[in-house]
């Protein structure tokens, strides 16, 4: 099969590679859409993986051809989402069903191989049947969006909240779609660029309710926004030192952060930072990842009932569809940042490429 490969730091190739074969209690998923995510770039082009040769890719959705040993064949044939992260079951973590916080996990496209190939081994644990009316492009989504509701499901909003939120990749974009699909009014958010605003006037929100960083600083905008009171919840979508700093002085007295963005860097405080988190009783909150037991109530499952009502479209903020022997441009345009874009992805049907 066809496969992009990471050998090392920066030495990224598409070429043939062995087609896996499902061992006992694995299904072979032919991936039909997978996407970029932010993560993936420093890993291919800074960092490198746990491992090498490894085939990176964690975002995607796509049809069971083979199923292993041990494997109900009921699954042949199924389309279906992937849960990446697979946990050890053993740790006192995996017995609660905090599966996400498990503290000997494996991960497809990051320790494992992954989804920017043709098949990919996946562990029955972690599919998800989709529903006739969910699409693999949409499917390919579920990933950020359930890593979105995590946390929005964890600081618990009211619509009558006044919420902020910084950083407009996908994870935002996915957190600000829904927080408006839960009814939430008074959401803020910072952008800086023109296709920042036009992308989030398309899913609805309010031109006035956006604050351009290049004219205007986001905490002052925040304050005159809130007539000096703040705004209870901040989402930090991004993971830089300036962010938390803006997000501590923009909350009202009794407010909540939610860390959602990987750190860019370390991160420092400054001591009246500290002291307005003590005297306000301010909350700062960190997530990771998304809830996946395969109850009814986990994060997957909620965003699946959504997407099959179409109370929520990512559709909308997928910028670039690309055609597998094409999708080497756009790693690079990630990289390089050369064009304007929110989510970038491989589509194996071709009529589906754009």
């Amino acid at each position: 099969m066809k496969a992009y490969v990471l050998h090392g730091v920066g030495d990224f190739r598409y070429e043939e590679v062995e087609k896996p074969v499902p061992a006992a209690g694995t299904a072979l998923v032919h991936v039909q859409a997978v996407g970029i995510c932010g993560s993936d770039i420093p890993r291919i082009y800074r960092t490198g993986a746990y491992s090498h040769p490894l085939i990176p890719g964690h975002e995607f959705a796509g049809e069971v051809v083979e199923v292993g040993e041990g494997m109900s064949s009921s699954w042949s044939g199924k389309r279906v989402g992937v849960f990446p992260l697979i946990p050890c079951m053993n740790c006192p973590q995996c017995q609660k069903k905090q599966y996400e916080m498990c503290g000997k996990y494996s991960y497809l496209g990051s320790r494992t191989n992954g989804g920017f190939a043709e098949y990919v081994q996946v562990p029955e644990w972690n599919l998800i049947a989709l529903p006739d009316a969910v699409t693999m492009e949409q499917a390919a989504m579920l990933e950020p969006m359930a890593v979105a509701v995590h946390a929005i499901r964890r600081i618990k909003p009211s619509k009558a909240d006044k919420i902020a939120v910084c950083g407009l990749g996908t994870i935002g974009f996915c957190v600000l779609m829904f927080l408006q699909e839960m009814g939430c009014q008074d959401i803020y958010v910072a952008g800086n660029k023109d296709f920042q605003m036009e992308m989030a006037a398309s899913i609805g929100m309010k031109e006035e309710n956006f604050c351009d960083v290049r004219q205007e600083d986001f905490t002052e905008w925040l304050m005159d926004k809130t007539g000096g009171l703040g705004v209870n919840i901040f989402f930090d979508c991004v993971g830089k030192n300036d962010v938390l700093e803006q997000g501590i002085k923009s909350l009202a007295p009794g407010g909540k952060m939610m860390l959602v963005g990987n750190p860019a860097s370390d991160i420092a405080m400054e001591k009246s930072l500290y002291w307005k988190i003590l005297r306000s009783q301010l909350q700062l909150i960190g997530t990771w990842n998304s809830s996946f037991t395969h109850d009814e109530t986990d994060d997957w499952n909620y965003v699946l009932r959504r997407l099959e009502s179409k109370s929520v479209k990512p559709e909308k903020i997928i910028t670039h569809r690309m055609a597998p022997e094409a999708f080497m441009n756009g790693f690079k345009v990630m990289r390089d940042k050369s064009e304007d874009y929110v989510k970038i992805m491989m589509i194996n049907s071709e009529h589906h490429i754009l």
